[in-house]
C-alpha cells in the first residue's frame, strides 16, 4: 500500500505540472458556482440538493479528462515498462494513479463546501444531513466514474481515445436506466446499473446499503480489469 502512495503522490505532482488540472478544476468550479447561484436565485431555497444532480453531468465531462492519462500516457511513452521492471505490483500502479484522480476530485469539492456556508449566511438554515450525504455520495459516484476512466486509459495509448472510451461507457451506464422502457421486462434490472439512479436518495439525505455496494463494487470491477489489462503488457 506504501508504493501505491507513492504512485499517488508522483501522479499529483504530474497533474499540477501541467496545466489540465488547473484547467478542469477552474472548469469545474465556475459551472458549479454559476449553477449554485442560479438555483438558489429561482428555488429561493436552502438546498444543495439540486446543485448535486448537476454535479452528476458535469462528472461525465470531468472522470474521462482527469483519467485519460493515468496509464494511456505511460504506455505512449514507454515508461510504463519501467514500471513493469521495477519491484512494484501491477495493482498497486493502477490504485496510485486512481487514488491520485480521485483525490485531485475531492480537492475539487472542498473548494465547494462554501456554498453551505453562503447558505448558512443567507439566513437559510440548510439541513446538514442531505448536504453529508451528497458529498458522500459524490465521492463515491466519484470513485466508480474514475475507476471506469482508469479501467478505459489501460485499453489503449491515446489519451483522446481513453477519454473517448472512457465517456462512452459512463454515458451507456447513464442513460441505461431509461432503456426500461424499451424493455419493460428488464426495467428492474436496467435499473439496478443505472449510475445516477444510486444517488438519488443520497442527495435527499438517506444512505442506502445498495447504493453503497453499487458504487464500490462498479470501483473494484474497474481497477481489477484495469489491473488485468495492465499484467498483459508483461507477455507482449
Amino acid at each position: 500500500m506504501r508504493t501505491a502512495l507513492t504512485i499517488t503522490r508522483r501522479e499529483l505532482s504530474g497533474y499540477f505540472a501541467s496545466p489540465i488540472a488547473y484547467l478542469v478544476a477552474a472548469a469545474f468550479l465556475a459551472i458549479s458556482g454559476y449553477l449554485f447561484a442560479l438555483i438558489l436565485i429561482n428555488s429561493q431555497q436552502a438546498t444543495l440538493e439540486n446543485l448535486f444532480f448537476n454535479i452528476n453531468v458535469i462528472l461525465l465531462f470531468v472522470a474521462p479528462l482527469l483519467t485519460m492519462r493515468l496509464l494511456a500516457d505511460e504506455q505512449r511513452s514507454g515508461t510504463i515498462e519501467l514500471l513493469l521492471t521495477a519491484p512494484v505490483r501491477d495493482w498497486e500502479v493502477v490504485l496510485g494513479k486512481f487514488l491520485a484522480a480521485l483525490a485531485l476530485f475531492g480537492a475539487m469539492l472542498l473548494c465547494t463546501l462554501y456554498y453551505p456556508l453562503v447558505l448558512w449566511r443567507l439566513g437559510g438554515h440548510p439541513d446538514p444531513g442531505p448536504i453529508v450525504t451528497g458529498y458522500l455520495g459524490l465521492l463515491l459516484l466519484a470513485a466508480a466514474m474514475f475507476s471506469l476512466g482508469t479501467l478505459a486509459s489501460a485499453l489503449t495509448e491515446n489519451q483522446i481515445v481513453a477519454a473517448v472510451v472512457a465517456f462512452g461507457l459512463l454515458l451507456l451506464l447513464w442513460l441505461i436506466g431509461g432503456a426500461g422502457n424499451i424493455a419493460p421486462g428488464a426495467a428492474s434490472v436496467l435499473s439496478a446499473l443505472s449510475l445516477p439512479g444510486h444517488f438519488d436518495d443520497f442527495a435527499r439525505g438517506a444512505i442506502n446499503l445498495e447504493d453503497v455496494v453499487y458504487y464500490l463494487s462498479l470501483m473494484l470491477g474497474g481497477l481489477f480489469i484495469a489491473t488485468r489489462m495492465l499484467e498483459t503488457r508483461r507477455y507482449r
